[in-house]
């Protein structure tokens, strides 16, 4: 009795993961996989460490693969604040990696601060673009 009690709450955890939660998939390539962060945040959204983890997959299944991420923000902000900020945002990134069993020594980091903007112009609609850690092969 105790078994099939057992057996039927792993089916229904199963159904609620298939149902809801997270998603994690494993990229068909690592260049220009990009999380993105709120404003004046390198806070990693449950979103973006789905993102992250399916990452890690591949690099797990990958294990000659390294990788640089960069840390990108908006225009708004001085040069200063905005690579402080950039470094906050690969350092987070980099950590959900390493916290899922990646080597360290396989990433690198590096703080575009708002110098690289993935997308020109100004407003929310812009800005909201620009606020990413993107991940490339090395």
């Amino acid at each position: 009795m105790k078994i099939k009690n057992f057996a039927m709450l792993a089916g229904i955890g199963a159904l609620l993961a298939a149902c809801g939660g997270s998603t994690i998939v494993e990229p068909a390539d690592l260049n220009e996989q990009r999380v993105f962060f709120a404003f004046n945040s390198s806070e990693i959204s449950d979103e973006a460490r789905d993102n992250l983890l399916g990452q890690a997959l591949y690099m797990k299944n990958h294990a000659d693969t390294k990788i640089q991420i960069a840390g990108n923000c908006d225009e708004r902000g001085s040069t200063e604040y905005n690579l402080a900020l950039g470094a906050r945002r690969a350092n987070a990134a980099k950590e959900v990696l390493v916290n899922d069993g990646i080597d360290s020594s396989r990433i690198s980091t590096i703080s575009y601060g708002k110098e690289r903007p993935l997308v020109k112009g100004t407003g929310e609609e812009v800005w909201k673009w620009n606020r990413n850690a993107t991940t490339t092969v090395k």
